[in-house]
Parts: C-alpha cells; sequence; structure tokens
C-alpha cells in the first residue's frame, strides 16, 4: 500500500501518514478530535498569561513530528542504518501523537491534584491512561488491519509495534522493571516491542533515563513561544549532533560534548517556565480552586461509560469509554445553574470566584530547599546524560520545594496578620524567610480556612527535619 502523507502546518511543513483519512477511522478521528481540541495546557496559567490558549492537540502534533526528525537523524549517521527502519519511524511517530491520549479535564490539574485527593490510595499515571486509551482506540475501530496495511505488524512475537508503541507511551524506567538479581553490566531487558539492540529508540518520546526528549523540546518551545519568554536550548542543534553510542553494554543517544551548554539552556528553560508560569502563584491558586470544585462535585456528576454503567468524576479514568466524554466541558456544567443541580452548589460557588477573579489570597512562600550539585566527571554522565567525549563541570541534580500557604473566606484574620504568622513559623522551624506577591497594605480582612489565630502558624515541637506546616492550604511544589 502507498504511504500516502498528509502536511500539517505546525513545525513548518509537517508530514504525517495519512491515517485519519482511511475508511473506517471516521469514529477514532472524532475521538481523537474531541480529546483533545479545547484542552488548554495550563488553565490557570491563561488566567496571567492569555495568550497562551493552545492546546494539546498541537502539542501531540509537534511532538510526533519531532519525534520522527530524531529517529530519521539518528538513522542517516548509523554505520549500519538498517538498525532503524520506517517501521521503528512510524511507531516513534504514532507514540508521540498519542502520548497524552490519558490526561484528564485540565490536564495535569486533574492528573496531579484532583486524583491524589478524591483517591489517595491509587497509584495511578496519566501514562497508564493514555496506553489504555490507545488499546480502546484500536479494539474499538479494529485498527489492527490497517496497521498491516501500512507496513506494522501488530501481530509479532520478536518484534510487536503495537506492545513497542504503548511502552514508549508508558515510559517505565529501565531500573524499574530490570532483573535485581542479574550480576551482568547490562540488566536484563524487559520491554517485548523491541530488542536490546534498538533500546536508545526507547529515550525518543518518553526519556525516563535524564528527561531529555522530544515531548519537552515540543512544550518548551512551544510554551515560550505563547508566554513571550526567551529560550535558548536549540532542539534542532540537538538533533543534528545527536548520535547512537553504546555505554555499558546498551545503546543510548548520545551528544556532543560540546554541546553541554544547550543541554543546561534545556534545563535552565525548564526552570524558567516552572518558575514564570507552571508555578506561578496566581496559577496554582486557580489550579487547586478548581480541584476544590471538583472534589465537592465528585458525589454529584455521573458519567456513562461501557455497559451503561455510571461513574463518578474521579472513577471515569478507570473506563475509557466514560473517560472520552471527560473534558474541560465539566467546568462549564458545574459553573452554569442550568446546566446542573442544587448539590453542586458549593462547587459552583468555588468556579464563580474563579471568573469573578476573587481568589484565594496569597499569603507567602518559603523554599524547603534549593541546590544544585556539582561534580567532576570524567566521562560524561550528566544524570545519566550520555556525551561522546570528556565533560567538565555538570549538574547532578536540579531540585527545589517550595511551601505556598494561601487563604481562601474572610473572617477573623487580616492578610497582614496572616503573613506575619506565616514568618514567625518560618523563623521557628528554621525555614528561608517566605516572600509575597500582593500588597501588604491592602487591610481587607481574610482568613486561612482552618486556622482560627496565629497559633496554628506555629511549630510542632517535633525535631527540625520532621516538622511540617500544619494547613491545608500548604502546596508542595517540586520540579527535578
Amino acid at each position: 500500500m502507498s504511504m500516502e502523507k498528509k502536511e500539517i502546518k505546525d513545525w513548518g511543513e509537517t508530514e504525517m501518514q495519512d491515517f485519519l483519512e482511511e475508511e473506517g477511522l471516521e469514529e477514532w478521528n472524532e475521538l481523537f478530535k474531541g480529546w483533545f481540541l479545547g484542552l488548554i495546557c495550563n488553565f490557570g496559567a491563561y488566567f496571567v498569561y492569555p495568550g497562551a490558549s493552545h492546546n494539546r492537540f498541537e502539542h501531540s502534533v509537534g511532538v510526533a513530528h519531532l519525534a520522527g526528525e530524531l529517529a530519521k537523524a539518528l538513522r542517516s549517521r548509523e554505520p549500519t542504518p538498517d538498525i532503524i527502519d520506517d517501521r521503528d519511524i512510524l511507531c516513534v511517530q504514532i507514540a508521540g501523537l498519542c502520548h497524552d491520549l490519558g490526561h484528564g479535564p485540565f490536564s495535569h490539574l486533574y492528573d496531579g491534584i484532583f486524583i491524589p485527593k478524591a483517591c489517595p490510595e491509587e497509584q495511578w499515571k496519566h501514562e497508564d491512561a493514555s496506553v489504555d486509551m490507545f488499546d480502546h482506540l484500536v479494539e474499538e475501530n479494529g485498527l489492527k488491519p490497517l496497521m498491516k496495511l501500512y507496513g506494522l505488524n501488530p501481530y509479532g512475537e520478536k518484534e510487536n509495534d503495537l506492545k513497542f508503541i504503548t511502552e514508549m507511551i508508558q515510559g517505565k524506567p529501565l531500573i524499574e522493571a530490570q532483573d535485581k538479581t542479574s550480576v551482568s553490566s547490562s540488566p536484563q531487558w524487559p520491554y517485548e516491542g523491541r530488542t536490546e539492540e534498538k533500546s536508545f529508540l526507547y529515550e525518543i518520546v518518553a526519556n525516563k533515563l535524564n528527561g531529555i526528549d522530544v515531548d519537552k523540546f515540543d512544550y518548551f518551545a512551544r510554551d515560550a513561544h505563547h508566554l513571550g519568554m526567551q529560550s535558548n536550548f536549540d532542539h534542532k542543534r540537538f538533533i543534528m549532533l545527536a548520535r547512537v553510542c553504546e555505554v555499558n553494554g546498551r545503546k543510548h543517544i548520545c551528544s556532543r560534548d560540546k554541546e553541554v551548554g544547550n543541554l543546561y539552556d534545556m534545563f535552565h528553560t525548564r526552570n524558567c517556565l516552572h518558575r514564570r508560569a507552571y508555578q506561578h502563584k496566581t496559577n496554582k491558586i486557580i489550579e487547586i480552586m478548581i480541584s476544590e470544585a471538583f472534589l465537592e462535585a465528585d458525589e454529584h456528576i455521573e458519567i456513562e461509560g461501557s455497559g451503561g454503567k455510571r461513574l463518578k468524576l474521579s472513577e471515569a479514568k478507570d473506563n475509557m469509554e466514560a473517560y472520552t466524554k471527560l473534558t474541560d466541558q465539566v467546568f462549564e456544567r458545574i459553573l452554569h445553574p442550568w446546566s446542573s443541580s442544587a448539590e453542586l452548589e458549593k462547587a459552583r460557588k468555588i468556579l464563580e470566584r474563579i471568573v469573578s477573579r476573587n481568589l484565594y489570597m496569597f499569603v507567602g512562600e518559603t523554599k524547603v530547599c534549593s541546590k544544585v550539585l556539582m561534580s567532576l566527571q570524567p566521562w560524561l554522565h550528566h544524570n545519566l546524560s550520555f556525551f561522546f567525549q570528556k565533560s567538565k563541570l555538570l549538574p547532578t541534580t536540579f531540585s527545589e520545594k517550595i511551601i505556598r500557604v494561601y487563604c481562601k473566606n474572610p473572617k477573623n484574620i487580616t492578610l497582614k496578620q496572616a503573613r506575619e504568622a506565616f514568618k514567625k513559623w518560618c523563623i521557628d522551624n528554621d525555614y528561608t524567610k517566605p516572600v509575597d506577591g500582593d500588597r501588604v497594605e491592602d487591610l481587607k480582612t481574610w482568613q486561612v480556612q482552618s486556622i482560627a489565630s496565629s497559633e496554628a502558624f506555629r511549630g510542632s515541637g517535633t525535631p527540625k527535619n520532621q516538622r511540617k506546616l500544619k494547613t491545608p492550604n500548604t502546596q508542595d511544589m517540586q520540579y527535578n
């Protein structure tokens, strides 16, 4: 069958395999578009940066394009180019296109804030849901025969393309699946989609070894552009200079030693995006408020799944038919009285505060830890980032954890009093001096929920390394 392609105006002229035009794929096409269109990558950030209104569909198209570009670049520089064939490249592109299928409403808000609170006993990740959704779409639409027509092998035993795609989407670290009883320098190969000879292919879409992958390449460039921020990281140069090299008995994607500065820029860009946008105080306030509205609405919203089963907001993720119906429109369903019941009144009032900009007030923040560990290593090892030759001073860890406190409802305590109490708590517990971004002279009365006086901010009397802030509004944020 001829490999027809369609052009998408995204990263210039982006060529994609023409799957969506095939007969019998209308349902899959609608599901795919419906899942992504309208999903703003970060809803809270939109209130701070109104221009940042791109969606996850655009991002997924970009990841698919860059995944194909990196795979092709690696093949062009291989002494034995047959190690990367057309099937590999197509599988990598499909994995890039479908890697975020498992995100719920408002993406990481649903995955990282709402679900841990609604289902604290579950160890659920959106990557697992992405795999489940991909399998669901393949089965429901009978895509295996069509994949066969396009040269893929969804039935193979040695190299199963369906398994390969889902393994790349899931991005499970090798260290988690290795045989710990093995004494060889290279751990036992845990994957089924490809043999160990092609281990480097698992580092293209979701690289769990060091986080350097095309997923980040796309959203760094895309988010920085829409946020009006400068990004010095050059992903095109990284792709141009990347090579496949054998390290400790296994093949990895490696960079030239002189590229260490470009990779510094990549991690610096991520740091800037987190500080200025993803972890912006107003952004996090809005995310917390939406998650609290979802928690209030969880028992009162039902979504129909397979077999007519009715599922709660927090349960839809376990039923792919219901999950396809769970979109950002749940916000509107809660917000408007004509479309929701009186049982949603508490949730509705929270969302009304967001729309009217009556947000929780920011008290302050303090750093739990801030470190950049530097080490001198002869053969490059940047948190498992591999280079061709010698490298120099390389950071092994970039991490920062922040405690933030917000005021919810006006009652007995002024914002100034809350900030003074938080400042004293930080001093008593040996945290850094808190900072705030609001005007202290605003003397409107605000209350920190569950805190009747400044005494609630005092230390608990436990040893310094065990003390924790006693407030339900503390928000810990970490990025590595």
